[in-house]
């Protein structure tokens, strides 16, 4: 029999010696990829966002937003005297949702419509006709694969407080990631959000611990901590007071 020449020996015991060294918590395994769909029914139209993340921060997801699909027609408001009609109209979208999502998370990706300010109009002025509607999107969307959270009408307070969140999400507000690619808390404070609206202005900051918060607050526990956010609103002050008030003042 023919030997191995001493070079291959020495060779193959190194990388013995150094695949028994190896510790298994040196071998990391790619947590699988989740996936979370939000339909936001604004006034004048909706679109659905597919979001996904793989990792997680003290029970709060790391998220970012892979895809969107506008829904074609106007806001659902619009259907109120043919609340059939606005089932069809999310059909495309959530077709086109089931081709992204791989279908063995169908059902474990959930599902979650919030509406804003035409609902919320409409729910007060004939709330028969925006109970139908949401009933409708109930049953449209019951129908998809995915995991069906609800559909309601967003409280103003808890609308502001999203955008909020948004906010400081996008600026890394929440926590950053360290020189080691770890996920640590972030230094910075929170930012306070400013939203122009049509008819009035918002202006959405958090509390201090300690301070009384005002009633119409919203406590969030997001990335292990807890900020109490509150809503200033301050009506007609939106882009078409401003409008009218400059225009006026030309005319003048």
């Amino acid at each position: 029999r023919e030997l191995l020449p001493p070079c291959l020996v020495i060779i193959a015991g190194l990388t013995g010696i150094v695949l028994l060294c190896v510790s298994t918590k040196d071998v990391s395994i790619t947590p699988p990829t989740k996936y979370g769909i939000v339909l936001d029914a604004g006034p004048s139209r909706t679109i659905l966002f597919i979001y996904q993340w793989t990792t997680t921060a003290k029970s709060t997801g790391v998220i970012r937003e892979c895809s969107s699909c506008p829904i074609q027609g106007p806001g659902i408001s619009t259907y109120s005297d043919s609340p059939q009609e606005v089932g069809k109209s999310l059909e495309p979208c959530l077709n086109w949702a089931q081709k992204e999502i791989p279908a063995e998370q169908h059902s474990q990706t959930p599902l979650y419509l919030g509406a804003t300010a035409s609902m919320r109009q409409l729910n007060l002025t004939h709330p028969i006709l925006s109970d139908g509607l949401l009933a409708a999107l109930t049953g449209a969307l019951k129908s998809s694969p995915f995991d069906f959270q609800g559909a309601q009408i967003l409280p103003s307070p808890d609308e502001e407080a999203f955008k909020w969140v948004t906010v400081n999400y996008v600026l890394e507000n929440f926590f950053k990631y360290n020189w080691q690619g770890q996920l640590v808390p972030s230094e910075k404070g929170m930012a306070g959000v400013l939203s122009m609206g049509g008819t009035s202005a918002q202006l959405t900051s958090t509390v201090e611990e300690g301070n009384q918060a005002p009633k119409e607050g919203v406590r969030l526990q997001l990335y292990g901590q807890t900020h109490n956010v509150y809503t200033q609103h301050c009506p007609c002050h939106g882009t078409d007071q401003l409008r009218s008030r400059l225009l006026s003042m030309l005319i003048q």
